[in-house]
């Protein structure tokens, strides 16, 4: 048994929300490879870490799209079955992770 409050989600991803999450994924999958070849082509440091940054943004934005879908359905769901509390507190130890 996990942890967490769910082994998964209450609603899950509609093949439209999935299929766009993997096509970013993929994006960044693909920007990450591009890095390694600039190290590997000796690229100026400061390309390579704006390279990063972008990396770092892409990353972050899907991260509170989950985020965001979360609350919308398993933290409300938690709410109205009287799990409020462990939810959030759960959602609240993630953002501490996802904040570093």
């Amino acid at each position: 048994m996990s942890d967490y409050l769910y082994e998964q989600p209450v609603v899950k991803l509609n093949e439209k929300e999935k299929k766009a999450i993997v096509n970013r994924l993929k994006r960044i999958e693909g920007q990450v490879r591009g890095i390694q070849k600039m190290v590997e082509d000796d690229r100026y440091c400061i390309d390579i870490l704006v390279q990063i940054s972008a990396i770092q943004a892409a990353l972050k934005k899907v991260g509170l799209s989950i985020t965001e879908r979360h609350m919308k359905h398993c933290v409300a769901h938690a709410v109205e079955t009287g799990d409020g509390e462990r939810a959030i507190e759960e959602l609240i130890d993630v953002m501490k992770q996802f904040a570093k």
